[in-house]
């Protein structure tokens, strides 16, 4: 699998210390990650959760509201995505524990930069290896790792803003996305007044996609609502 779409994942960083979310997120933004939300507790979590949609969990035991067992088990309520606690709290019972709750690994500080990288590239290849980056419509494929669309043998370029859409709409297959959700995943945390500028990526996505856009088969507006990708065999 591409590297390029793994780092695409959206991760949740949860640690009360300030200094360690710096530091985790510099190292993770160096590699190649960027979507990255933080929190530093778990009614931060929690909320953040609601907002970004996780696809991973980067959790600290030990947080001022509670602990990081318990907010895991609120979290996988809301998503079943890949869970590492990276914690202080190294004794026996705390890892079995994380890992009798379903965590897919277990890292106790101080740690290695590498180390946590290798941690994180080999749960997201595990929980992600039968996802694939390329995509099917009627009249084109989408290929993310690649980010272009091919439709009669030409190679179609996606900007950061199409792939970021598109990869918003392909989450959601076969459902409606919400125009306020499709503005977050394209200008993040304060999407408003964004609306006339997402109507105007979704024209050249669709000029991009459909063999007539005017019509459009695969990209399907929702009057009122949002917008739905009709996926080949989803």
């Amino acid at each position: 699998m591409d590297n390029n779409y793994l780092l695409s994942k959206r991760i949740l960083l949860v640690d009360d210390e300030q200094e360690l979310l710096d530091m985790v997120v510099s190292i993770l933004n160096e590699y190649g990650f960027q979507n990255i939300k933080t929190a530093k507790n778990k009614k931060e979590a929690i909320a953040e959760t609601e907002k970004s949609r996780p696809e991973l969990a980067i959790l600290d035991v030990m947080l001022p509201d509670g602990n990081g067992f318990d907010l895991m088990e609120q979290l996988k309520q809301k998503g079943d995505y890949p869970v590492l606690f990276l914690t202080a709290r190294g004794e026996d019972d705390d890892k079995f524990r994380g890992f009798g709750l379903g965590a897919d690994d277990y890292i106790v500080k101080p740690f290695l930069p590498k180390e946590l990288l290798f941690r994180v590239m080999a749960i997201l290849r595990r929980s992600y290896k039968g996802e694939n980056p390329i995509i099917q419509l009627k009249n084109s494929q989408i290929d993310f790792s690649r980010a272009e669309v091919l439709k009669n043998n030409e190679h179609i370029p996606l900007t950061a803003k199409e792939h970021d859409l598109l990869s918003a709409l392909y989450r959601n297959a076969g459902r409606i996305v919400t125009i306020d959700a499709l503005c977050e995943a394209a200008w993040g945390d304060n999407p408003f007044g964004y609306e006339n500028s997402l109507m105007a990526h979704i024209r050249r996505i669709r000029e991009k996609i459909e063999l007539n856009p005017s019509q459009p088969i695969s990209l399907i507006t929702i009057k009122g609502l949002g917008y739905k990708l009709i996926v080949e065999g989803k």
